[in-house]
């Protein structure tokens, strides 16, 4: 950190003002789904702000942005009991079913009512207090009298406000749940590191915030929809829609797609329209939910034992087919992960026709004893990922016999084995093709050394005729070698030849990530290496200088001390070194960055046409590095667009909005003049 000039009063407004800041643009994007300023805006605001906290502690407030990302470890949840009971919903399963619903409300009303429809989330019920608008407690629903205390958890999801914009105390309800790209990136993180996955967003969502480490919950990416308020206090909504809208005016997220139904027929045309667009919502429903709209009509209605009688859930169909298991396929991570693959007869299920499901692990396999030939039930769990859901055992032959698990790798026939209590098979052979094709893979691929024209079958044929034993040797193949390979005629060699020679000069984020050291992406590189500012220095760090970096955990951590400590690594950087790659961070670090003249720092740029000097991913490196953001649209948010070679769509659009336009030759001058100055510096 520089060194540090405020006076605790000064210290104090600033923090303030960047406290007000950063909560305005963190609801904008997690709330409003609208950001008004772009990524890198924020991150450099909430790190003057991290700077300022660290220097006077005591300045740290209960709303500040920093105390999103959890670190307390909990000892467990205290129970909480529930002043207004929380209900679960009366369920219905067919077209009878709530129109029966509407008559009985319409009997008890004795007039026409009219419905607030809302989409079903997927998630868990939360419950959420505000004194004199400030968040004071979060509560799972439990049994609907007595729930968790997971307040701690809660403030690490962005989309729950910490103040409100109102001075009010009220108590509100709704869903935490789990976007369905969390899930499966979450779900793609544990199995590659042999842990047991999530079957779906909601138990992904759930187990989330029943995790002891806050900083963990954090890392999940949950997000929120308010939809109901138990203790209203000064708010003054006096229909359920007219309560949702009040909600999102005090800070609350609450879902867009809710609608105002005068008759059962537009309800149930609400029904059918989201059952078909169910499948591109960017988190998971299971239905819809309809409630009387009016309060007094619910007051009047009341409660059963168990459920309100104004209100109902319609739960959709499962998305399901049956087909047979043909075979089960084994592949080879490049973790050494064995993963077990069911290849089944082609059948349609949710919109895309699925001939392959993963099966996770073995204990998964065993779990649901799934055999050859076995007949079974398949659905997308989250909507995407195609998984088995049950074995219809009515249907098996007679002669069916156990799965039996591989006990040796199906590639190195080496053991496999179970490590440090993980559900996964691993292989453990350093030597495995099969690991080291996929280490060869991701080393090539586009967010790591960026090769291009080194494909699996150019990497696999590479392996197979002794060119390569590791990522190394590739950089001291030559072009007669590359055409000794199947296809691959002297234009290409060419071409790939080039391809490495200029992977050499990337910035050494790109060769961390490509080394495919465990928990460790593609933007953990970038932080590691912007902080440490080579490889030879991130290879000496503890793991107390590791954990101390912002987004860095334990885990990280560890893998990277870990991965280091292995001779074998020490001899893959001499020969890196070897082959002039380079070890060193090209980005301007942090630190450096506030004294940067740059006409990219704070600018939003778009590059279309073709480029001659840079490629695309070259320029948005280093343009990024200076300051700036690269973005694939023209909008009004656009300060630069740099025009290449046959540009089209973007630079006409760019001329009618008045933004700035340059040629490539501008922007590799002005790239070239920023680096200049900061070396001269």
């Amino acid at each position: 950190m520089a060194e540090f000039t405020l006076t605790l009063a000064e210290a104090t407004d600033k923090a303030k003002e960047l406290r007000a800041q950063l909560n305005q643009y963190s609801h904008e994007y997690y709330v409003a789904d609208k950001p008004t300023v772009e990524d890198y805006v924020y991150d450099r605001l909430y790190k003057e702000l991290v700077d300022i906290e660290t220097e006077y502690p005591d300045l740290i407030t209960s709303d500040s942005p920093t105390q999103r990302v959890g670190g307390k470890i909990l000892q467990g949840f205290e129970k909480v009991t529930h002043e207004v009971q929380m209900y679960s919903l009366n369920d219905g399963f067919s077209k009878e079913d709530i129109y029966d619903f509407d008559e009985r409300v319409q009997k008890l009303a004795g007039k026409q009512v009219g419905y607030c429809c809302e989409l079903k989330i997927d998630g868990l019920a939360i419950s959420l207090k505000y004194e004199n608008g400030k968040f004071v407690q979060g509560a799972t629903r439990g049994d609907g009298t007595v729930g968790e205390n997971i307040t701690e958890n809660l403030k690490t999801v962005k989309s729950i406000p910490l103040e409100l914009k109102k001075p009010i105390s009220v108590e509100v309800r709704g869903e935490c749940y789990m976007p369905k790209q969390s899930f499966v990136n979450l779900n793609k993180e544990r199995e590659e590191a042999g842990q047991d996955v999530f079957a779906n967003p909601r138990n992904a969502a759930a187990g989330s915030l029943r995790q002891l480490d806050t900083s963990m919950v954090a890392k999940r990416n949950l997000s929120t929809f308010l939809y109901t308020v138990a203790d209203f206090g000064p708010m003054t909504a006096q229909t359920q829609f007219d309560a949702l809208n009040e909600l999102s005016e005090i800070g609350f997220r609450t879902n867009p797609e809710k609608k105002l139904c005068q008759t059962i027929d537009e309800v149930w045309a609400y029904i059918e329209e989201y059952h078909e667009k169910r499948i591109e919502l960017p988190y998971e429903i299971d239905g819809i939910v309809i409630k009387a709209n009016e309060f007094t009509i619910q007051d009047e209605l009341g409660f059963t034992v168990k459920a309100p009688r104004w209100a109902i859930a319609y739960k959709f169909p499962p998305e399901e087919a049956q087909t047979v298991v043909e075979e089960i396929e084994w592949t080879i991570g490049r973790t050494g992960v064995v993963t077990p693959t069911a290849v089944m007869q082609p059948v349609r299920v949710a919109g895309t026709t699925v001939s392959r499901a993963s099966l996770h692990n073995a204990d998964f396999i065993a779990m649901k004893d799934i055999r050859l030939n076995d007949t079974v039930i398949i659905y997308k769990a989250g909507d995407i990922i195609p998984e088995v859901a049950q074995v219809l055992t009515e249907k098996r032959d007679d002669s069916s016999q156990p799965y039996q698990i591989p006990t040796h790798c199906p590639v190195c026939n080496s053991e496999l084995v179970h490590l440090d209590e993980e559900v996964a098979l691993r292989c453990i052979n350093p030597k495995c093709p099969a690991q080291i094709k996929e280490g060869l893979n991701h080393f090539v691929s586009r967010n790591a050394m960026n090769i291009d024209g080194l494909g699996p079958r150019v990497l696999e044929q590479m392996y197979d005729t002794n060119l390569v034993a590791d990522v190394a040797d590739l950089y001291f193949l030559t072009e007669e070698q590359l055409m000794t390979l199947e296809k691959i005629k002297e234009k290409s060699a060419n071409n790939i030849y080039k391809a490495i020679a200029a992977s050499r000069d990337n910035s050494v984020e790109r060769l961390i990530f490509g080394l495919g050291i465990r928990h460790v992406g593609s933007k953990a590189a970038k932080v590691l290496a912007e902080h440490f500012g080579d490889l030879w220095a991130i290879s000496k760090a503890t793991k107390e200088e590791v954990v101390a970096l912002d987004s860095m955990g334990e885990i990280i951590a560890d893998s990277l001390v870990t991965y280091f400590d292995n001779e074998e690594v020490h001899e893959l950087m001499d020969e890196l070194t070897k082959a002039g790659v380079n070890f060193n961070y090209k980005g301007i670090r942090t630190a450096q960055l506030e004294a940067v003249e740059s006409p990219f720092k704070d600018k939003t740029v778009v590059l279309t046409g073709k480029l001659t000097h840079y490629n695309r991913e070259e320029a948005k490196e280093k343009i990024e590095n200076l300051g700036g953001k690269v973005t694939g649209s023209v909008s009004k948010k656009t300060d630069i667009v740099v025009a290449g070679e046959d540009a089209g769509s973007k630079l006409t659009k760019a001329q009618d909005l008045g933004s700035e336009v340059w040629d490539e030759q501008q922007m590799v001058t002005a790239i070239d003049n920023s680096y200049t100055k900061e070396e001269d510096e």
